[in-house]
């Protein structure tokens, strides 16, 4: 304790030394000093304290105020004098001083606590300046403070409770600052404030219901733009001189207090952008001294009870964002009325045109936007004469255009878009001579647009698009020389650009798309210096382009796609500010310009479908915001070089297909890792498919099909988790199918038909479930059988695996594909009988080319089975019909031999007994004639059949047997060969 005393006693000591150096002649050496000091801690670019010397008394010296005996320092004012430095700690030496103005500087640093030493200060102005640190603590010793700003400025932490030691304080000024914390409860001592501002912070916590206690004399209370919380309270009621109640942008809840309305001196009162519900009031109607009302962006519901009859001071009304319903009330104005601004837009208000509000005479802003009103707009719209805003857009508002919107002579803005208005525009528009914004667009208004329209040469922006016009842009358009916007896209406009457009020379945004005009840009196109974007997109131009567009330096968006441009695209290099081109289907030819890339700000460069030449120019690398490349459908070739597009790491989409590239893919393509989609289709790229792209994690789309890639499937593909489309068909790949595809789990398309690969499919596969659009694996040379684990492919809407080496049966666990409407296992070495629970869906030729697979829709299984038991029966017939015809033929043969012995016996007998003599010569003629001769059988008298020698076919009956034998064995012969 003791130190501490010793502390306060050597600080109260210093400041009365201060104090009596100061009071008796500012002329002395120390003050001199001290305000050298100061000086020597500031920067004085605008020389304000030159003056600042020994050489002249103090009281002259710029922005000092003495008393006047000239015997002390009573103010320093050094406002806006471009000031900068920090604040010097001898400040608090002046003790004298009543008034400290240094704001609207540049002054950064702290706030001294020395200044609480200044005992007599009643003003301390710091705001506007980039002062940091807290609040000190010390600025409450300042006990007959009344005026305190230090808004402004980049201070921090929570406002101080010894704020509230200042019981003489009338103005609090803490606006634009950091303070953080809750409002302190203390700032309820301060019974003489009448203006406490706390804007724009980052304060928190309820509204202390002690200001309303103890400041009962506030007459401004401002805290919005912080993060206050709670119910407004009641007790609000209690400030009956309070004019200015501003809490806007906090997130205050509750319904409004109706305690409101007792604050009958209230002239403003803006509550938006906060959370409070329920219905507005009607005893805000009392508030007969408002002349402004905010309620917007909150949840209010109910009707609008509030009337402008009441409320006759009422200059402004803005009620927009809310829940609002129900129609305007019918009396809400009468004549006289002081109402300028009604703004009611983005609520759930009904009905009619509310007729009541064309006795609202002095109104100038109009906003009845987002609405649910319909009908006819009123004829009578011209009462409103002193109308400078009408703004009625995104209602369902019908009929045409009144003619009488011509009579609103101080018109300025006219917002209608969004409704169903018909008819063309009124040639009475003429008169709007005042009119700067037209916005008509997304109705169904027809006709020409009216050259009367030029008359009204104060327009800046015209907007008419998604209508039905028809017929020409008017030839004197140019005559609108502040014309900055003119969108007339999606109409029916035919014919060519006027060539008096070009005149208007203050025009930014261009935007014809989506009509039907026609022709060749015009040459005086080259004095639109100042336009920046331009789209043409979906017309019929046609020619090539004026090479003056190159002078058109400021062009940012170009879009010329779908038409019939042609020649070289060099003249849109011009601008080195481009950040979109798109000149997708046209018929340019020629290199894309190297110039393009002198725009270092390119973000999407679209050429696809043209008949571009030559390579990527090596210079794109320098394109670091390079995000969407598409030069797809050209004659581009050569190589992807080194380095190519290698520092363009923003790129998402790389579409390169359909050209004529060559070459093996270089890894660089591995370090655009931000790459979404990888399109090198349909060229001649050779080489292997490099593993780097593994790197390119957030690929959804790789297409390399329809090149002559081999090589191996590298297995780093797996790193492509977010992957969904794959497509490396037409290629000449080899080995198997990496398992590591199975990380790909969103994988919604599989292509890898029409290559070389081997080995059988795996059953990882079956873990891809988002497979969707198809599973195409065919005309390969894979082999094993089909993996059941297919049937956890429950979204797969196409299968093929055609024309492989695929064995073994078809899984039963196909059938559990029921989203599958096109199935292709045809060509394979399939078997078996098809698995019942496949759908009926799928044709024959799903599964031709497999001999040993059956059931429907191929041959029934019980079928082809009794078919060939039916076989093997037959051919064991005929086995044992031949057996029995050859045993029965032997049988025969003996037994006609015994006969032929028995009768040549007999006739031996018979010839013996007639001739003796002859016994002996007959019977070796017999004996001839039953062997035969060498000469007789090569004769062909005999046939040898099994090895055995038949008798002649000149004896009929045995000839016809043998025959028979001959043809039943023939038949038989030909029945085996049919049958295996």
């Amino acid at each position: 304790m003791g130190s501490i005393q010793m502390s306060q006693l050597v600080l109260f000591l210093s400041a009365l030394s201060a104090f009596l150096a100061v009071t008796l002649g500012d002329n002395s050496a120390v003050a001199y000093s001290w305000l050298l000091r100061v000086k020597s801690e500031l920067t004085d670019p605008a020389g304000v304290l030159e003056n600042w010397s020994p050489g002249s008394h103090i009281c002259s010296w710029n922005g000092l105020t003495c008393s006047d005996d000239q015997t002390r320092i009573l103010g320093l004012n050094l406002s806006d004098s471009r000031l900068s430095g920090s604040l010097s700690h001898d400040l608090g030496r002046f003790t004298s001083l009543e008034t400290l103005d240094l704001s609207s500087n540049s002054l950064t640093g702290p706030i001294p606590p020395e200044l609480g030493q200044l005992q007599n200060l009643r003003m301390l102005l710091l705001y506007s300046n980039y002062l940091s640190g807290k609040l000190p603590a010390e600025i409450g010793l300042l006990k007959k403070l009344q005026v305190l700003r230090i808004g402004d400025n980049m201070l921090t932490g929570e406002i101080t409770p010894t704020i509230g030691n200042l019981t003489e304080l009338r103005v609090l000024g803490l606006a634009y600052c950091q303070f953080n914390g809750s409002i302190p409860i203390e700032t309820g001592n301060l019974k003489h404030l009448i203006s406490l501002d706390l804007q724009k912070n980052s304060l928190t916590g309820l509204i202390p219901e002690e200001i309303f206690h103890g400041c009962e004399g506030l007459q401004n209370f401002a805290a919005s733009n912080n993060q206050l919380q709670g119910d407004i309270p009641s007790t609000i009621g209690m400030l009956k001189s309070l004019q200015i109640l501003n809490l806007a942008n906090n997130s205050l809840s509750g319904s409004i207090p109706i305690a409101l309305s007792r604050l009958s001196n209230l002239m403003y009162l803006n509550l938006l952008g906060n959370e409070l519900s329920g219905e507005i009031p009607s005893e805000l109607n009392q508030l007969v001294q408002l002349e402004k009302l905010d309620l917007s962006r909150n949840n209010l519901s109910g009707s609008i009870s509030l009337l402008n009859t009441q409320l006759k001071n009422l200059e402004a009304l803005v009620l927009s964002n809310n829940d609002l319903t129900g129609s305007i009330p019918s009396n809400f104005c009468l004549r006289n009325s002081n109402l300028h601004q009604l703004l009611l837009a983005r609520n759930e208000l009904s009905g009619k045109f509310p007729l009541e509000l064309l006795s609202c005479s002095s109104l100038q802003q109009l906003d009845l936007s987002d609405n649910r009103f319909e009908g006819e707009l009123p004829s009578l719209l011209d009462k409103l004469e002193n109308l400078t805003d009408l703004i009625l857009n995104n209602n369902s508002f019908t009929s045409t255009l009144p003619p009488q919107i011509g009579n609103l002579s101080k018109l300025e803005n006219l917002f209608l878009f969004d409704n169903m208005i018909t008819g063309g525009v009124p040639v009475e528009i003429e008169k709007l001579q005042a009119l700067s914004v037209i916005y008509l667009y997304d109705n169904q208004m027809s006709g020409n647009i009216p050259r009367e329209l030029t008359n009204c040469t104060s327009l800046t922006e015209i907007d008419f698009f998604g209508n039905h016009f028809t017929g020409s842009i008017p030839a004197t358009i140019g005559k609108l020389k502040n014309l900055v916007l003119l969108q007339l896209r999606q109409n029916y406009l035919s014919g060519p650009i006027p060539p008096s457009l070009g005149y208007c020379k203050r025009l930014q945004l261009l935007a014809l798309a989506d009509n039907k005009l026609s022709g060749s840009l015009p040459p005086t196109f080259r004095f639109l210096s100042e336009l920046s974007t331009i789209t043409l997109y979906n017309n019929s131009f046609q020619g090539p382009l004026p090479t003056s567009l190159f002078l058109l330096k400021n062009l940012k968006i170009i879009n010329f796609s779908h038409n019939r441009f042609s020649g070289t695209i060099f003249p849109l290099s011009g601008s080195n500010s481009l950040t979109a081109l798109d000149l997708t289907n046209n018929s340019f030819s020629g290199p894309i310009p190297s110039t393009l890339a002198m725009s270092r700000n390119l973000d999407r460069v679209r050429l696809a479908h043209n008949h571009l030449t030559g390579n990527i120019p090596p210079i794109f690398n320098q394109l670091t915001q390079l995000n969407f490349l598409d030069l797809s459908f050209n004659n581009l070739s050569g190589g992807l070089q080194l380095s190519q597009l290698s520092s363009c790491t923003k790129l998402q989409h790389l579409l390169l297909n359909n050209n004529h590239f060559e070459g093996t893919m270089p890894p660089w393509l591995g370090s655009l890792q931000e790459l979404g989609e990888l399109d090198l289709s349909s060229n001649s790229f050779n080489g292997t498919v490099p593993a780097e792209l593994g790197n390119c994690s957030t690929l959804l789309k790789l297409s390399l099909h329809s090149n002559t890639l081999s090589g191996e499937i590298p297995p780093e593909i797996g790193n492509l988790t977010s992957l969904n489309v794959l497509t490396l068909q037409r290629n000449n790949l080899s080995g198997s199918i990496p398992s590591t595809i199975q990380q790909c789990e969103k994988l919604y398309e599989l292509r890898l038909s029409e290559n070389f690969l081997t080995g059988s499919i795996p059953s990882e596969l079956g873990r891809l479930t988002e497979l969707q659009v198809i599973l195409d694996l065919s005309k390969n040379l894979l082999s094993g059988e089909i993996p059941s684990s297919l049937g956890n492919l429950l979204k797969l809407e196409r299968l093929n695996l055609s024309s492989n080496q695929l064995q073994g049966e078809v899984p039963p666990s196909l059938g559990k594909l029921t989203s599958l409407h096109m199935l292709n296992l045809s060509n394979n070495h399939l078997q078996g009988q098809l698995p019942s629970t496949l759908p009926g869906i799928f044709p024959l030729s799903s599964f031709l080319g497999n001999a040993k697979l059956c059931g429907p829709p191929l041959a029934m299984c019980s079928e082809s089975v009794g078919q060939e038991k039916k076989q093997l029966s037959e051919t064991e017939v005929v086995g044992i019909i031949v057996a029995i015809v050859f045993t029965s033929t032997v049988i025969c043969l003996v037994m006609l031999y015994i006969m032929w012995r028995i009768w040549c016996h007999w006739r031996e007998v018979s010839i013996s007994s007639a001739d003796g003599g002859g016994i002996e010569e007959k019977r070796e003629e017999g004996k001839r004639v039953i062997y035969g001769d060498k000469k007789t059988r090569r004769n062909g008298e005999y046939w040898k059949v099994n090895s055995m020698a038949l008798v002649s076919s000149q004896d009929k009956p045995n000839s016809t047997i043998l025959a028979r034998i001959f043809h039943l064995r023939m038949d038989s012969e030909a029945m085996e060969n049919t049958l295996f």
